[in-house]
């Protein structure tokens, strides 16, 4: 490929080579869009992921002697004349990423026939059930071309010791993709998301929604492939740091709005709870044993009749759907509801889906690309759900096509990426385009958060997906890694799965505490080691630890099938397990004011709360590779314990060893121990005790962390008298947030920011309001500042009392010093 000739137009740099046109669109000085056609004119289709509302910023466009050189004040693209190879670097020429330069075509679009099914054919319908409920397949039935599309594959040369992120959440554990190939496609287990993340300080986002692949080898270098696509169009993104870049991802797929302030609190699930009286009855538990809780989940079967995905509630069972929404309320819970695409046994949501033209090929899941078929999914759950007072949906199964979870356990196609790839992807075209197969949950969420807000505008929507795309942070949706069996293993795993699942502009991602499937069964996937679940003391330990590590994710979440999940299932008060399971729960009401006002940062300033090591220490190449540790916000590093070191299955007591985990803590500043105050200097591993009651936390030196009482509740949280704890060693500033906890008055500008800030070397903390004084005071009213260091003000003391003085707030600023 060489250049043959180009032409600026006001909003674009319009190339031509000799295999294709380019557009390049600077639409911010750090995002330029990069547009490959192997047509005549460049396409127009809507996008489902980007908003596109930004204006053009020129690009600056210069002829050099080996090609052209297109500038904003951010980034510089070198196009070779010769080979038509981009060279990306900063505004001071240093290198982010290119295209090799060997002579062969680093960008291709090969010509594939997009097939769809004859509109008369028929083909019969079988109901398979498994473990993921009942779904509907079909033969597959005769189809002719639609169109032409375009394989796309981009062909990119890392440097040395670059690290690559993102890609989504998968399985397999890899946080750092250097070496390692993915294939992107929706899955029970998998969430895909074409965006790579670098360590270079750049990021590439794909408008894609089809099956795509990303490999880095040595045989073949790097590059991302996508199945069927219109054209190449993909956005380069420079930061350099990592809240920058996902700002600009943010900026252009959708600022994350707000949860209500309860979401942040503990949800009670399990599969199932089957009664309206038993859903009263674990929350009434609760409020005995004074263990928190903010919401109980209905998982599945909530229908009458075995009408799988019919959305109202079966009268048996649920007799009285107002009055269990009014007791759960006169209880300060919440109620979330498992909800489906699919519909079967000719439920009365079926036949309505059907009578309108709205089901899909398999007669079952409904159309989420249509908006009139969405809107009336909402309907339906608004008649049958929404208007009795259900708080939060569950939309389950919002990757509604998959072909592997039928095999058995030696089925060979669970080992091989490829097989399992093409297996499922060929089921869902058989149903979507093939050029957006991966975008049926964008629009699924889309249709719940618009609905709800359309509903009830002063009630925040609260979605949990098992599925995601970018776009998606948008419409409120927390992702859930799916259904997950019980191994040390796959804890561990759960770990780098999240935080790349976060590089991708959605900082909300969870998982099942304790896994999903805790035994074996004929299924691959059913593959825990803990057949006896909560009896088993081995299963207690991992569950501990599964919890400790879930206290600190954006939905904290205890669910799964064949055991129960309640607290007092893993012994009572005095015993380990059960005692360290309430004190963690506790733990997270304490962090519900640093928490809540990480969520204002994420919605305000486009954070991310739960943050790779790279996000803060970019410049410690030692961090690139920590899988099992992250921060929650600027403070806390959390470093759970992911392998047993007091039980195996079947209750299988350990050969003694010295409770410990190694932990890396990142070079550049000091850390201090959070249960103990000891202080460590940065850069160096350590071995950190790690006692089946305590969770490795460090807190970075000038950190002010602010921690409320416990509570029962989330909004007891609220204008609560504070612990603000001050770690010395730097100067440190948190900016506090405020708001009604529900509702959307924040969007227009109703919200308090309080700035805590740190003098170490006047040892003085002061604290003043950031925002119109004639706002509501919904933050600090009345704190108590503590010096952390030497044993004082650590761990999960009530209140300290050494080197404290409360302070009232007002509004004022005030300074205080600490000695």
């Amino acid at each position: 490929m060489y250049v043959k000739g180009y032409r600026v137009e006001p909003d674009a740099l319009v190339v031509q080579t000799s295999q294709g046109q380019l557009k390049l669109q600077a639409l911010a000085p750090e995002i330029i869009r990069v547009v490959y056609t192997a047509r005549e004119d460049f396409g127009t289709a809507e996008s489902l992921m980007m908003l596109r509302e930004l204006p053009a910023t020129p690009l600056v466009v210069t002829e050099t002697a080996d090609g052209l050189l297109a500038s904003t004040t951010a980034v510089r693209l070198k196009i070779d004349a010769q080979s038509g190879a981009f060279t990306w670097t900063d505004t001071e020429g240093r290198l982010l990423v290119r295209e090799p330069h060997d002579g062969a075509a680093t960008r291709n679009l090969d010509e594939t026939d997009i097939h769809r099914p004859l509109a008369a054919a028929v083909t019969p319908v079988t109901s398979v059930v498994g473990a993921d409920g009942p779904k509907a397949v079909v033969d597959p039935a005769p189809r002719v071309v639609d169109r032409v599309g375009f394989s796309t594959t981009l062909r990119l040369e890392f440097s040395d010791g670059e690290a690559i992120y993102g890609l989504g959440q998968h399985e397999e554990g890899i946080l750092n993709y250097r070496g390692h190939q993915q294939y992107l496609y929706q899955h029970n287990l998998k969430v895909a998301a074409p965006i790579i993340v670098s360590t270079r300080g750049y990021a590439m986002l794909w408008d894609s929604y089809s099956l795509a692949f990303f490999s880095d080898n040595d045989q073949d270098g790097a590059r991302f492939w996508t199945d069927v696509d219109d054209e190449m169009d993909y956005y380069f993104i420079v930061g350099p740091e990592f809240d920058q870049i996902i700002g600009h991802v943010r900026t252009l797929t959708g600022r994350v709005p707000l949860l209500p302030r309860w979401a942040l609190g503990y949800f009670q699930s399990k599969e199932r709870y089957r009664t309206q009286q038993e859903l009263i009855d674990i929350v009434q538990e609760h409020r005995r044993r004074d263990i928190p809780i903010d919401c109980v989940v209905q998982d599945w079967m909530t229908w009458p009749d075995e009408l799988w995905g019919q959305k109202s509630f079966d009268p048996a069972r649920y007799p009285d759907p107002g009055q269990l929404c009014t007791d759960l309320h006169e209880l300060d819970a919440r109620l979330m509801v498992s909800v489906w695409p699919n519909m079967h046994k000719n439920g009365p949501n079926q036949i309505e889906m059907r009578d309108h033209g709205f089901l899909l090929g398999d007669g079952s899941t409904y159309n989420a690309f249509s908006a009139e078929a969405r809107r009336l999914y909402w309907k339906q759950l608004n008649d049958g759900y929404f208007r009795f007072g259900v708080d939060a949906w569950w939309a389950d199964c919002s990757e509604p096509f998959e072909a592997d979870w039928k095999f058995a356990a030696d089925w060979k196609g669970a080992a091989d990426p490829h097989t399992r790839a093409m297996l499922n992807t060929d089921e869902a075209k058989k149903y979507l385009d093939p050029e957006y197969i991966n975008a049926y949950s964008l629009m699924h969420v889309r249709g719940l958060y618009e609905g709800q807000r359309g509903s009830d505008p002063d009630k925040r929507p609260v979605v949990l997906t098992r599925s995601s795309y970018p776009g998606q942070q948008r419409y409120g949706a927390v992702t859930w890694s799916g259904d997950v069996s019980a191994t040390w293993a796959t804890l561990r795993n759960q770990i780098a799965d999240g935080l790349n699942f976060c590089l991708t502009g959605n900082p909300r991602w969870s998982c099942d505490i304790g896994a999903f499937f805790v035994g074996h069964n004929d299924q691959w996937f059913w593959n825990g080691d803990f057949p006896q679940g909560c009896a088993d003391l081995g299963y207690r330990e991992l569950y501990v630890r599964w919890l400790q590590f879930g206290a600190f994710l954006p939905m904290f979440r205890a669910h799964g099938a064949e055991t129960p999940r309640e607290p007092w299932r893993f012994g009572d008060i005095g015993d380990p397990s059960y005692d360290t399971i309430v004190s963690f729960i506790n733990l997270r009401y304490r962090l519900l004011p640093y928490l809540y006002t990480l969520q204002g940062w994420e919605t305000h300033r486009h954070y991310t709360t739960m943050r790779a090591l790279a996000f803060d220490f970019r410049h410690d190449p030692a961090v690139y590779d920590i899988d099992d540790q992250m921060m929650i916000g600027p403070a806390l590093m959390i470093c759970p314990v992911t392998e047993p070191l007091f039980y195996g299955p079947d209750s299988t007591p350990l050969t003694a060893t010295t409770p410990t985990r190694s932990v890396y803590l990142p070079a550049g500043c000091d850390w201090y121990d959070f249960w103990t105050g000891e202080c460590h200097e940065g850069g160096q591993t350590i071995d950190a005790a790690a006692p089946l009651e305590r969770l490795p936390i460090f807190v970075r030196a000038g950190s002010i962390l602010p921690l409320g009482p416990v509570v029962q509740h989330a909004e007891q949280s609220a204008g609560v008298p504070l612990e603000v704890r001050v770690y010395p060693g730097a100067d440190g500033q948190f900016d506090l947030y405020g708001d009604a906890g529900d509702g959307y008055g924040y969007e227009e500008g109703q919200f308090t920011w309080t700035r805590l800030r740190w003098s170490d070397t006047d040892r003085r903390l002061t604290v003043e309001a950031q925002t119109d004084a004639a706002a509501p005071m919904m933050t600090l009213q009345r704190l108590t500042p503590v010096l952390v260091g030497d044993g004082v003000g650590v761990g999960l003391s009530e209140q300290t009392t050494v080197n404290t003085a409360t302070l009232d707030y007002c509004g004022q600023a005030i300074t205080h010093h600490l000695t």
